[in-house]
């Protein structure tokens, strides 16, 4: 049988020993729960269905296709170990499983993790022997708990209106990773556009040498190395030959580790990020973000895209309307997208989907911040990453006020994690303490919208009361939403345009609003697809464009004001 989504799922971490376990496992769905208590551990025990990971059981591709509540699914499989893999260390890796998972195996438990869009690893050593082994996974989740962040995912039985099909279990590839008894953990990789260097600072498990090697088109660019007795080690390599990761082209370096018998392949890019008075530099040179909001729900895969080639063609669908980069809106990508966004110089905004989380409890910081932080420490060395959001819209709830110390402690955090990018604390609404000031504004009528940023005053803000203005560059980072529906009735944001014409004239109009302002440092368009009922996208949710890409890319493309200094 072909294994679905059989690629490598870490681009910049790559061992030449591992084993995709994508494809089929036995499957249980276990509302109650209770599946521990009746056996479903044993390796013997009996399963009455299967599915075809990594794609969630609400899905299409995933063979059960069932779209109702599910509290709890089970999985398992079995893998031959051969004997000289027990010689090192072996690791059990999820993309991603929501929401609470537990890991067993040959009946013993594992280990598991909490949290349902980051990746995370289970080392599986100790329990393993020659031969074949089996592998059981239970995950647990409730959409409705309000200290489970479910992003976009309907918290009533259908979708309706911006909540779309959930998404239960294993939704992203599962593969085991081989390894020496000494070898590298992680990297974090610090690219200087001025040396031009790159700092790598790793950290390894047993004594030995680190010796890191940069390529660039194949040749050899620079290489340096230090020794380690474990832990933290840190190696500069100085690079020979200077090239600019740069938006709309990428230009990547290659990365070889190694330590030991270990050997890691990485890349990375060399660029820079920062905030310059109303605009955001790149290199140094001011770069409008024409950014799209990008929600990655697929018609069969539901949070999972079908293939590889579909990551890809969605930043490049994007790029032929004229955006160079995305908001990834209330989800956290799988990092082949982003490894697809590094090498096509596409800009992102990397989001925690923080919906459903209620924000105006102060526990709720338990929601949120252990899998904000995996998923910065996870992404920090894609070049594509322009900045970081781990809030969205945090309307009061239930007569209650947000906890403000609850932002205000996760953009902290995320500033500590990692201070070479800007941080928006929550996009909307309502700001705290933040990078950026940014709005969301659907107004349709292009007067009134002008009317809201004017070239010589102060900006409109309806939360002014809430969130003051203190200078930060201004990111009008979702507007737009023009209804334009191919297929009847569906739902949008304000009145739909009534024909192809009217879509086109408003989707101009707005635009040069936005392009046009000196104190406009970019603005994210809703959105890039239709889903589900909610049909405002450039392209419909099964990818035809609803105009001629060159006719937005037209309107877009133009220098904006903030690009003639």
């Amino acid at each position: 049988m072909k294994i679905p989504r059989p690629e490598h799922p870490k681009p910049q971490f790559v061992r030449e020993h591992w084993q995709s376990l994508n494809g089929p496992w036995q499957f249980e769905i276990d509302n109650g729960k209770s599946g521990a208590a009746r056996g479903l551990t044993d390796p013997e025990a009996v399963y009455s269905r299967t599915i075809n990971v990594p794609f969630c059981p609400e899905s299409e591709l995933s063979g059960v296709g069932v779209r109702d509540f599910l509290y709890g699914v089970w999985y398992r499989r079995t893998v031959d170990i051969p004997q000289e893999a027990l010689a090192g260390r072996v690791f059990l890796h999820f993309g991603a499983v929501d929401h609470r998972c537990t890991v067993y195996v040959n009946g013993q438990e594992a280990g598991g993790h909490v949290g349902g869009y980051v990746s995370f690893r289970v080392e599986i050593t100790p329990w393993l022997r020659a031969g074949t082994n089996t592998l059981t996974v239970f995950a647990e989740d409730d959409t409705r708990d309000p200290m489970i962040p479910r992003g976009k995912q309907s918290e009533e039985y259908a979708s309706h209106d911006c909540d779309y099909t959930r998404t239960t279990g294993i939704w992203q590839s599962v593969w085991l990773e081989f390894t020496p008894q000494a070898y590298v953990d992680r990297i974090r990789v610090l690219p200087d556009i001025y040396g031009p260097s790159v700092t790598v600072i790793a950290q390894v498990a047993g004594a030995g040498q680190l010796t890191v090697q940069a390529l660039l088109d194949g040749k050899p660019v620079g290489s340096a190395a230090a020794d380690s007795a474990g832990g933290t080690v840190t190696v500069t390599v100085p690079l020979t030959e200077k090239r600019l990761w740069e938006p709309g082209v990428g230009g990547l370096y290659d990365l070889v580790l190694t330590f030991g018998e270990d050997r890691v392949q990485s890349y990375f890019g060399l660029r820079s990020v920062a905030l310059d008075g109303t605009c955001c530099r790149i290199n140094g040179r001011p770069v409008f973000q024409r950014l799209v909001l990008d929600q990655g729900f697929y018609p069969q895969g539901v949070y999972t895209a079908p293939t590889d080639a579909e990551l890809e063609a969605d930043i490049r669908r994007s790029m032929a309307m004229g955006f160079n980069g995305a908001r990834l809106h209330e989800k956290v990508f799988e990092e082949r997208f982003l490894y697809h966004a590094d090498r096509l110089g596409y800009l992102v905004w990397g989001e925690f989907p923080n919906w459903g989380l209620d924000h105006t409890r102060p526990e709720s910081i338990y929601g949120i911040l252990p899998q904000w932080l995996e998923e910065l420490e996870r992404d920090f060395n894609h070049p594509a990453i322009v900045g970081w959001c781990p809030f969205n819209e945090t309307w009061d709830q239930h007569g209650n006020r947000q906890c403000d110390d609850v932002l205000r402690t996760v953009y902290r955090a995320t500033k500590a994690a990692d201070p070479t990018r800007p941080c928006i604390d929550t996009s909307g609404n309502f700001h705290t303490e933040t990078d950026i000031h940014d709005l969301h504004d659907y107004t349709q009528d292009a007067a009134e919208f002008a009317a809201h940023f004017p070239k010589d005053g102060p900006f409109f803000d309806r939360y002014a009361k809430r969130q003051p203005y203190h200078g930060q560059p201004i990111l009008v980072s979702e507007y737009g939403g023009i209804g334009f529906s191919l297929s009847g009735e569906a739902w949008s944001y304000g009145n739909a345009a009534q024909s192809q014409e009217e879509y086109i004239q408003r989707f101009k109009a707005l635009a040069d609003v936005l392009l046009d302002h000196p104190g406009m440092m970019g603005f994210c368009y809703t959105q890039l697809t239709d889903i589900e009922q909610e049909q405002n996208g450039v392209y419909t949710y099964d990818r035809q464009p609803k105009v001629d890409p060159a006719v937005f890319h037209a309107i877009l493309s133009r220098p904006a004001a903030v690009e003639q200094d």
